[in-house]
């Protein structure tokens, strides 16, 4: 049974890192979280584009929720691996890796601290979702050009990929390619709004003209969506969001139909796993974005008289419950996605754009 709200909760008490928003900004955590969270022994980062940062949710040293921000600029796509992680802004794709050896504390007691090590500066691509293939290797989604690239050191992008029906190479994205989910190492599937080869073709389509593709072979998998993102290989399932219904489930791949787990109350991107359960993303519909409104979800918020939200919903992958949750409040109203950081209790960055990258250095053994 899906569980439509999440459990009232007391206010936690909440420790802010460094470089804080100048606006209000509070994370209301469901009732036993940080307990939960502790247990699976990890933390969460997120992106939030229309503030340029991305944020970091961990326990301090008294097991109270610590957020902690960086500025990175428009930053959408984000993907973890074991000591760091990658992410876009629309200018770079930088890869973050962490400072901290194991034993040790960084600055503000974190046991792990992620400094920028490498960028390449691609131009705004409008990058989507990142991932890191079985060697390691970065692959995004170029939604602008309408393909799956890679960086490149000679120039802004090496498409490796694009859709059967895009008759070329050129920025105008037709058919808002966002989402893309590896299997065994390897890009497997996307989504995208449409399956239209004309310039920004694809927002005629929100309602049910998304689909999910096997790169493999370019066959459509699934049809019929509403704005699908974040498709994810997990546990022999695909798993992504049917986000203009406020639906996070699965593709059944023999009847190649979307089977809804749960409804969340939001416009819902960014998928990672914790444990045996899903982490989603939630954002706010905004009036005067008409990427957002005028879709299914909006009736299903009205029909259930519930006010969209802003933040994370942890769902057991199991029965559909939404088991925990961290509810955003004043300048988040929006995010991309969201990464675990597995073993990272209390997580800290130097942002890109901060003056502490001029003075925290690293040096090999």
């Amino acid at each position: 049974m899906t569980k439509e709200k999440p459990k009232a909760a007391p206010k936690q008490t909440t420790t802010t890192g460094a470089e804080a928003p100048q606006e209000v900004f509070r994370a209301d955590a469901s009732r036993g979280f940080n307990a939960w969270l502790e247990s699976q022994n990890a933390s969460l980062a997120i992106t939030t584009y229309r503030v340029g940062k991305i944020m970091f949710f961990g326990l301090d040293e008294k097991k109270d929720l610590w957020i902690f921000n960086r500025n990175i600029g428009r930053c959408l796509g984000l993907t973890s691996y074991e000591n760091g992680f990658w992410v876009s802004s629309n200018t770079q794709f930088f890869r973050f890796e962490n400072l901290v050896r194991p034993g040790q504390l960084g600055q503000g007691g974190c046991d792990a601290y992620y400094a920028p090590r490498m960028s390449y500066f691609t131009g705004d691509l409008d990058i989507h979702d990142v991932a890191l293939d079985k060697d390691g290797s970065p692959v995004f989604i170029n939604t602008l050009f309408n393909c799956l690239a890679k960086p490149s050191a000679e120039h802004s992008f090496e498409p490796i990929w694009q859709p059967p029906f895009i008759s070329k190479l050129v920025a105008e994205d037709r058919c808002h390619l966002n989402g893309l989910a590896l299997r065994d190492g390897v890009p497997r599937y996307v989504t995208m709004i449409s399956q239209t080869d004309v310039y920004e073709g694809w927002r005629g389509q929100r309602e049910s003209g998304g689909v999910v593709m096997d790169i493999s072979n370019n066959e459509v998998v699934c049809d019929g969506l509403s704005m699908p993102h974040s498709p994810r290989w997990h546990d022999g399932k695909l798993w992504l969001h049917n986000s203009g219904t406020g639906d996070f489930g699965y593709v059944d791949m023999e009847k190649e139909t979307f089977v809804p787990l749960a409804f969340c109350p939001g416009y819902l991107r960014g998928l990672d796993f914790i444990g045996d359960h899903a982490v989603v993303g939630l954002s706010k519909p905004r009036d005067e974005n008409k990427t957002f409104t005028g879709l299914a979800l909006d009736g299903r918020l009205k029909e259930k008289g519930i006010e969209p939200r802003s933040g994370l919903y942890f769902i057991d992958l199991k029965t559909g419950t939404i088991t925990h949750s961290l509810v955003f409040e004043g300048i988040v109203d929006e995010l991309y996605d969201v990464a675990v950081l597995n073993g990272v209790r209390k997580p800290g960055a130097i942002g890109p754009l901060g003056e502490e990258i001029k003075t925290v250095l690293s040096i090999s053994d």
